[in-house]
C-alpha cells in the first residue's frame, strides 16, 4: 500500500501507523482519514498489534479546517469519513495502542481515545478544543469521555476546552499510562512487543466483552463471557498456556 499522509510498517507482527503531516501537527484531512481507515483494516489482518502515533512534536491537532471550510457538510464528513475510521480502530481484531507523543486536540484526542490502550508521553496533552471554534465534540468524544472520566469531568473538558495534561488524564482514568518523554518510545514499543507475543484470540475476545459491557445486563454479560471463553479454550494458545504453566516456563503463544 502507498500512502501520502501516513506511514505504515509491520515489523515482528507489530504494525505502526504514523500520522505524517508534522508541519500542521498531523491535522486530519479527507485523504488522511481514508488512509488511516485502510491501514487499520489491513493491520487487523496482517499483524498482532497496532500502534498509532504521530510524527513530529504533536500527535494530532484534529480536523484540518483548510480541508473543509465553513460551508462543508459536517454531517456527511462525520458519517462517511470519521465514523468508518473510528469504528475501524474500535473494532480492530488485534489490540490497538495510541502512542500519544504530543498534543492530541479535537478529533485527534478522540481518535486516540478509540484505541484499546493509550500510552502518553509526559509532554502530551488532550484538548477537547471544539468549543473554541463553536462546535461540539465529535469523532466519538461524547461516547468515550463520560465512560472514561465521568459526566462531570467530561462536561468540563468539553465546555471549557482546557488542555488536560497526560498526568491528569492518567489520574482521571482517561488513559492507561504516562511515560517520561525520554523513555516514551521505548515504553510503547515494549508494550506493543509484549502484546504481539500474547494470545491474540484471547485478546480479541477480551476486547469484544469489555467494549459491550456497559450496555449489557450482568446476565447478558456473563452469558457472553461463557460463549467467548469457550472459544478461547479451544485455541492452540490455551493449550500452550496450560502446558507452559505446568512446565513452569514462559508460554510461546502463536496467536492461534
Amino acid at each position: 500500500m502507498i500512502f501520502t499522509t501516513i506511514t505504515y510498517e509491520v515489523t515482528d507482527q507489530v504494525a505502526i501507523l504514523t500520522l505524517n503531516r508534522p508541519s500542521v501537527m498531523n491535522a486530519l484531512t479527507s485523504v488522511m482519514r481514508s488512509e488511516i481507515t485502510k491501514a487499520v483494516l489491513h493491520a487487523g489482518k496482517s499483524a498482532r498489534v497496532l500502534v498509532i502515533t504521530g510524527a513530529g512534536r504533536g500527535f494530532c491537532s484534529g480536523q484540518d479546517l483548510s480541508d473543509t471550510g465553513a460551508n462543508a457538510d459536517f454531517e456527511e464528513i462525520l458519517r462517511e469519513e470519521y465514523e468508518p475510521m473510528i469504528s475501524a480502530i474500535c473494532n480492530c481484531p488485534v489490540p490497538t495502542i495510541a502512542a500519544v507523543n504530543g498534543v492530541a486536540a479535537g478529533a485527534g484526542a478522540n481518535l486516540a481515545l478509540a484505541a484499546d490502550v493509550v500510552i502518553a508521553s509526559e509532554a502530551a496533552s488532550f484538548v477537547q478544543a471544539f468549543a473554541r471554534i463553536g462546535l461540539m465534540p465529535d469523532a466519538g468524544g461524547t461516547f468515550w469521555l463520560p465512560r472514561q472520566i465521568g459526566i462531570a469531568r467530561a462536561m468540563g473538558a468539553a465546555l471549557f476546552a482546557d488542555p488536560i495534561s497526560a498526568r491528569q488524564a492518567a489520574d482521571w482514568g482517561m488513559i492507561y499510562e504516562v511515560a517520561a518523554a525520554e523513555a516514551f518510545e521505548a515504553c510503547w514499543r515494549a508494550r506493543a512487543a509484549r502484546l504481539a507475543r500474547g494470545p491474540t484470540l484471547a485478546y480479541r475476545a477480551t476486547k469484544a466483552a469489555l467494549r459491550i459491557s456497559q450496555s449489557n445486563t450482568i446476565g447478558a454479560q456473563m452469558a457472553l463471557e461463557a460463549r467467548l471463553q469457550a472459544g478461547c479454550a479451544a485455541t492452540e494458545d490455551f493449550k500452550e498456556g496450560v502446558a507452559a504453566f505446568l512446565e513452569k516456563r514462559p508460554p510461546d503463544f502463536t496467536g492461534k
